[in-house]
């Protein structure tokens, strides 16, 4: 029997969240490193997946499968293929760099109307997320996806209500009001996706007997699972339903900014970098996998609900005067994008959508943490607070410029590839929806360099003047990411030669072809 290193990759977060959180309470630091040592531990056997996966072969990879809960025809089923494999490594290589940035977010705070905050809890939440995540991007059952999709909503509650934005140190009780509201709005809009989508998986189990993705799609082969129409159309939007609110689509955005808002910095970026991306994910996966023909019937109107995403969330981004709100409306904006690329059915729409699910989260992580140092250093979220940073913070600065213009997709970085392939590949089916979307290309621009221009530019503000620059635990954070931003934005054949070939698989399951360009016959 071979090694189960997929089953090894999530068990080693999980069992490193264990271990730091039995670190004795005044071992704080002890704690930081063994969850550090951890994820950097995970990201080595993620690196390993990487290496073995290979683009060319079967669908799904370094299987596993085990019986779970036989009275219910649960199995423990395991294999990546293309874009889950690319999703792990983003989520294995983001983690290091979350718990680095977060060193200090979860230390007890010296003011008099603050409470204990437990280090080792934060990093072992963190480390949980970190396992779930790895996991329902392998789980080839349905059921135990389920499961995932759910569980990973108790450790990111506590991290938002339980540690917040440090913003708010020191303040009232109603910065902890705020950050409770913000974690229960986030627990009841997921909790309520999820409780419908268990309803469409046991209607899935009742159609098809089985959970499991291998069994139902050689069933649909076979001709033996045949929906009926109406059916398969229902059980569609109980999945889409769920994954639409984590991931997250207009109008079941309205958790998003709050959740980023009140969270600390780490934590916004585990929020909207890792585990959002398990919403867009799973649209491919199941959405077009197990419903191809709801899909292609329900394509109309989440076109439509991607493209209000996309101009919604860049003109509120546009208007904000909060930091962080500001980055959690441009997410939804980048998201928008995310999803039209799926459902724009081509080949160019769905290898760019996952190709931005990464990109997105290095260029969010990047924005976010560089943020939250920024903010970490003044005491405040509000735009108005800063100015003329970059004459006394210069790297701050120029990574914050960085950040940012990897937002807006400038070329010559990571996600203005993964944006032209989604406009290219909408356009090539949808062309006014093509056209549309280019306008938040434009909005992004704008509240981008606005957003610098108040902070980093101008007079230099009496708040700021003895700002520190970047010290050497945030250079260690911030020029990784950076790095990457630049290698993928020049050259990003590593990761397409391993989407592709997935994307091809799901274009299948949906039946569909890009369409071929017109050709005018010559005079």
């Amino acid at each position: 029997m071979s090694f189960p290193i997929l089953t090894a990759t999530a068990a080693l977060p999980a069992i490193g969240a264990i271990v730091t959180a039995a670190v004795p309470a005044a071992r704080r630091t002890a704690a930081k490193w063994l969850a550090l040592l951890f994820s950097l531990a995970t990201l080595v056997l993620a690196a390993i997946v990487l290496v073995r996966f290979e683009p060319g072969g079967d669908r799904y990879q370094l299987t596993e499968s085990h019986a779970w809960i036989k009275d219910f025809g649960v199995r423990y089923e395991l294999g990546v293929d293309g874009i889950g494999v690319a999703l792990l490594a983003l989520t294995a290589l983001l983690i290091p760099f979350v718990i680095l940035a977060g060193w200090h977010d979860a230390d007890p705070l010296e003011t008099k109307n603050s409470r204990w905050r437990p280090t080792q809890g934060f990093f072992a939440l963190i480390l949980m997320v970190e396992a779930m995540v790895i996991l329902s991007f392998e789980a080839t059952d349905v059921f135990l996806f389920y499961i995932l999709f759910e569980a990973m909503l108790i450790p990111m509650y506590f991290l938002i209500g339980g540690f917040g934005d440090r913003a708010h140190a020191g303040s009232d009780e109603n910065a902890a009001a705020q950050r409770s509201y913000a974690a229960v709005k986030f627990l009841l809009y997921n909790l309520v996706g999820g409780l419908i989508m268990l309803a469409a998986v046991i209607g899935l189990y009742v159609v098809a007997g089985t959970f499991s993705l291998s069994e139902i799609a050689e069933a649909r082969a076979s001709g033996t699972l045949d929906m009926a129409t109406n059916t398969e159309r229902l059980l569609f939007l109980g999945f889409f339903f769920a994954f639409a609110v984590k991931a997250p689509l207009w109008p079941l955005h309205t958790w998003l900014p709050n959740a980023m808002g009140e969270a600390t910095a780490p934590v916004a970026v585990l929020i909207t970098a890792v585990v959002d991306k398990v919403g867009t994910f799973a649209m491919l996966r199941y959405c077009l996998g197990l419903f191809p023909e709801a899909s292609k019937w329900a394509t109309p109107v989440i076109l439509v609900l991607a493209l209000i995403s996309i101009v919604y969330g860049a003109l509120v981004a546009v208007g904000q005067r909060d930091i962080k709100r500001l980055v959690a409306y441009a997410s939804i904006s980048h998201f928008g994008f995310i999803i039209l690329g799926i459902f724009a059915m081509t080949s160019q729409g769905q290898s760019g959508a996952t190709l931005y699910m990464v990109n997105h989260g290095i260029s969010t992580a990047a924005l976010m943490l560089v943020a939250g140092f920024l903010i970490s250093r003044r005491g405040s979220r509000l735009i108005a607070d800063y100015g003329g940073v970059q004459k006394v913070a210069p790297v701050l600065a120029g990574t914050f410029l960085i950040g940012g213009l990897a937002t807006l997709s400038l070329p010559g970085l990571a996600p203005f590839v993964s944006e032209f392939l989604v406009l290219v590949g909408t356009y090539a089916r949808y062309p006014v929806a093509g056209i549309i979307a280019t306008f938040g290309i434009v909005l992004a621009a704008l509240y981008t360099l606005v957003l610098y221009q108040r902070t980093m530019t101008g007079p230099v503000k009496d708040e700021v003047r003895s700002m520190p620059d970047l010290r050497v635990r945030e250079l260690a954070v911030i020029t990784p990411l950076i790095a990457l931003l630049l290698f993928l934005g020049v050259f990003p054949k590593p990761l397409t030669d391993i989407i592709n070939p997935a994307v091809e698989h799901t274009m299948s399951d949906v039946q569909k072809k890009d369409p071929q360009p017109e050709v005018e016959a010559a005079k």
